[in-house]
């Protein structure tokens, strides 16, 4: 994909494309011929995922082992995009931190409730800003594969099950991999501790670095704290869907299914300098005073720049 963007769509432009849409049904065609017909009214990019979806349709795909779809990415793309520019007006700095070429471990602060809306901001902000925009794989927690629609969605736009296995398999084959070591903690803390990072758990992000030789890029995701303000929990609801948790927000679930819309927060992503860990060999992965040491120099790296983050996003809905 280029990193060049055009931007969402115009709604007069969309508006042109449904007229067309509409003439091309009545004329007879099928929706999938009529769609067809008037993509030429689309912006290039809206086009490009109109044609993805229709070799969707026929049949026309592929996925890797993993079950990622660049076609269905894709597809997909104008939705976030939307989500990037307009919704969280996201801002990005630091992004040519990230390796244009090679494998590279990208850890971040872990936010947004269930849903994995900072992994698909982070994935923007390298394909909209970065001078060679790539396509990474996040780790995502094992539940969110057994729900109907949500694991194939997932997979196909990046996803893979959270386990070192599957991410020193990723980087063995240089991929960009996304990790969130405060896994459901980071998630399920109240509204009154956001930005305030959960312990790291053991360190096993780094001893995948460290067994891969793969640098590690810090990430300071601010503004996805505030999409699902967290006042509460639903035990019953998280018992009926295998989910850790089932937040109670002030929207949720008072509005119903409107109530799972994010707010429209303000959003500052920061990719800081990569550390490199290309002085130790494999076998560091087994100095646990190593590991821990990396460990919370990374911690406390992103904790300085949410801080440092948040001064310079200022109010969080303007």
């Amino acid at each position: 994909m280029s990193a060049a963007a055009s931007g969402p769509p115009s709604a007069a432009a969309v508006a042109d494309f449904l007229r067309e849409m509409r003439a091309g049904i009545e004329a007879g065609l099928d929706p999938l011929a009529a769609a067809r017909s008037a993509v030429p009214r689309l912006p290039a990019r809206l086009r490009n995922a109109v044609e993805a979806l229709a070799r969707r349709w026929r049949g026309e795909y592929r996925e890797d082992k993993w079950g990622f779809d660049e076609d269905f990415a894709e597809a997909a793309f104008p939705l976030f995009e939307f989500l990037y520019e307009v919704w969280w007006r996201v801002d990005a700095v630091g992004v040519r931190n990230v390796p244009a070429h090679g494998r590279a471990l990208l850890v971040a602060n872990h936010a947004g409730s269930i849903f994995p809306f900072d992994a698909s901001m982070m994935t923007m902000a390298l394909m909209k800003e970065h001078p060679l925009p790539r396509w990474p794989r996040f780790m995502v927690l094992d539940w969110a594969f057994a729900l109907p629609f949500v694991s194939s969605f997932m997979r196909r736009v990046g996803g893979v099950p959270a386990s070192p296995q599957n991410a020193l398999a990723l980087l063995a084959e240089d991929e960009l991999v996304m990790v969130f070591p405060e896994g459901v903690k980071g998630t399920r803390k109240p509204f009154s501790e956001r930005y305030r990072l959960q312990r790291f758990g053991r360190g096993g992000f780094v001893e995948v670095a460290l067994r891969t030789g793969s640098p590690i890029v810090p990430v300071a995701v601010v503004g996805s704290e505030e999409i699902y303000p967290k006042i509460g929990e639903l035990d019953v609801a998280a018992r009926l869907t295998g989910a850790p948790f089932v937040p109670v927000t002030p929207t949720f679930p008072w509005l119903g299914l409107l109530g799972l819309i994010p707010l429209p927060s303000k959003w500052r992503i920061e990719f800081c300098p990569p550390i490199d860990l290309s002085e130790h060999g494999p076998e560091a992965a087994q100095d646990r005073g190593l590991v821990f040491d990396i460990s919370e120099r990374v911690r406390e790296t992103i904790q300085e720049r949410l801080y440092a983050n948040l001064i310079a996003r200022g109010a969080p809905f303007i």
